[in-house]
């Protein structure tokens, strides 16, 4: 489907923890008719994940705040902007007017942490922090008040159609402990190489977001690859 006019409201899910959210990566979608990409999938996704490289700190070149701004009305999915890069300080404000409805920065690249979250939350947004494969989770024993989500990249981070690594699936577990303990109610998405034959066993672990690329628009019906992993997500959620 396809909108005739400009979407000016969008429900907000993210705020439903009843749910775990869908979020296709545009990365592995067709760029040349990226909103019709997008609407095709119908209610079979959740929101829209937008990954923001800066060809520094990572080894690739995607989208600017124009991009996202014109995505965004065109879809009535609210869009979750990962920002893969090494100023998001000085990029927070021009993603938040294109339309971002959650900011996910990298713990790697933060000096002061604590304020750029107060500053996504001052924007309107949800606020995120990314952790690398190899960076440990106990760094955000302490931004836990600030944060309205965890995104565990479980691939290093660059390019699509990567393989899944095993050992995040302890990562997970790990991190789902420390949100229930803390008593926020903060969101946690797992993102990179998530297939059909891992996604229950990530939400098994604890993931309540799942980020899928090349698992959907990499196949011949994305919208049928959509649906058959909300199926396993869905029937993954009702064994908890």
């Amino acid at each position: 489907m396809v909108f005739e006019q400009k979407i000016t409201d969008r429900k907000d899910v993210f705020r439903d923890h009843t749910r775990v959210l869908l979020c296709p990566s545009i990365l592995s979608s067709d760029l040349a008719n990226l909103a019709s990409d997008v609407n095709r999938l119908g209610d079979s996704i959740d929101m829209i994940h937008c990954d923001v490289m800066d060809g520094h700190f990572v080894p690739n070149l995607t989208f600017g705040p124009p991009v996202l701004k014109a995505l965004s009305n065109w879809t009535a999915k609210q869009l979750d902007v990962h920002l893969m890069v090494t100023n998001p300080d000085s990029l927070l404000k021009s993603y938040a007017d294109a339309g971002a409805s959650t900011l996910v920065v990298h713990q790697e690249v933060l000096y002061h942490a604590q304020r750029t979250l107060t500053e996504i939350r001052t924007l309107g947004c949800y606020a995120g922090i990314s952790l690398n494969p190899g960076t440990p989770v106990e760094t955000l024993q302490w931004l836990l008040p600030d944060l309205d989500m965890i995104l565990l990249m479980s691939v290093n981070p660059g390019f699509g159609g990567q393989s899944f690594i095993p050992q995040i699936i302890d990562k997970i577990k790990k991190t789902r402990a420390m949100i229930d303990a803390s008593g926020f109610p903060i969101r946690l998405q797992v993102d990179g190489g998530v297939t059909l034959s891992n996604v229950a066993e990530i939400v098994r672990a604890g993931a309540d977001m799942i980020v899928a690329g090349s698992a959907i628009f990499g196949q011949d019906s994305p919208k049928e690859a959509a649906e058959s992993l909300r199926r396993a997500i869905w029937l993954a959620k009702a064994k908890l």
